[in-house]
């Protein structure tokens, strides 16, 4: 089975109606908010979630003009929370296009943020289904949770179970959102419903390890931030604690499992050097692959037919990809 971005192609002209969708939620609003929404949306994306949205409810048989609206919502409460992600990490850039924190003040990025938020709730509302309304709030909920949980937690901490805790906050929360509503406003039984939220749950644990194992053995101008960028925020991700589970010895893991972020440059990289070079990034790789194995085994409790293949493709895409 290929690795390609082919699964992109059938939902190609679905995505376009999504992005036009988003852009439209500006309308009438402040001139600076309609710059600010079509600067975010130039900024690009690989739009994953809306084409796991869109490809799981053609599949399921989803009403069209709900699916795109649906789809419009899980992408722009997204890309309001990346809004937000990048004023409180301080980035400058994204995918090498700058911020909107790099060019406004600190407030009007978050009432941007805000004002993204409650256009993406919205287009939820529009569905007018209660069950998506609810799993929507409760999402952003979840990953507002998550963020404080982060901001207020003791950095450099050896916790794994608060690591899937975290990613899953982070990142498997809106898959397994994006999955799930395109069940929700589908002509299926409660089954299948629960088997599209494993689904979604899995394949965003995986794509969240992906990124972690990437942060190490990216290229930087690929990645548009130095490697090893989470362990300097004092973010233990998985390859670290493969790392450290494994390397009780070292020194730097000792320092870590004191408490104590290593701050020095040249002991960071060391460290990563180290991670880079151990068995740690074939462990969560494998660990990742495991995730998008639980995900092709929902698929398979499934019809077949061509959507399914290409959630197939996509799942596979996410265990192998690269930035």
């Amino acid at each position: 089975m290929s690795t390609t971005t082919s699964f992109f192609i059938p939902v190609q002209e679905e995505i376009h109606q999504v992005e036009n969708l988003m852009q439209f939620q500006a309308e009438g609003h402040h001139v600076d908010l309609q710059a600010a929404l079509k600067h975010l949306l130039a900024s690009g994306g690989k739009r994953i979630r809306p084409t796991v949205t869109l490809l799981v409810g053609r599949m399921l048989g989803a009403p069209q003009e709900k699916l795109i609206t649906l789809a419009a919502a899980i992408e722009l409460l997204h890309t309001a929370t990346l809004v937000h992600d990048d004023l409180i990490d301080g980035a400058l850039l994204r995918r090498g296009i700058p911020t909107l924190n790099s060019q406004w003040s600190p407030g009007a990025t978050v009432l941007t943020g805000d004002f993204l938020f409650a256009r993406a709730a919205k287009l939820a509302a529009d569905t007018e289904s209660i069950p998506v309304m609810s799993l929507f709030s409760n999402t952003l909920s979840v990953i507002v949770n998550g963020e404080i949980s982060q901001l207020f937690s003791s950095r450099c901490q050896a916790d794994r179970e608060g690591y899937y805790q975290r990613i899953y906050a982070k990142t498997a929360s809106l898959f397994e959102t994006s999955a799930t509503c395109a069940a929700l406003i589908s002509p299926v039984s409660a089954d299948t419903v629960q088997t599209i939220r494993s689904y979604g749950f899995n394949i965003g644990m995986a794509f969240q390890i992906m990124d972690d194992v990437l942060d190490f053995i990216s290229d930087p101008s690929k990645l548009g931030k130095p490697v090893g960028s989470d362990l300097r925020q004092g973010l233990i991700t998985l390859p670290t604690l493969y790392y450290i589970e494994e390397h009780q010895e070292d020194e730097l893991v000792q320092q870590i499992l004191e408490g104590n972020c290593p701050h020095y440059e040249e002991d960071i990289k060391r460290l990563v050097e180290r991670i880079r070079n151990s068995h740690a990034i074939e462990q969560s790789i494998l660990e990742a692959e495991r995730y998008g194995q639980e995900a092709f085994h929902c698929l398979q409790k499934l019809p077949h037919c061509t959507e399914r293949t290409h959630l197939e493709e996509l799942t596979l895409y996410i265990t192998r990809r690269e930035v």
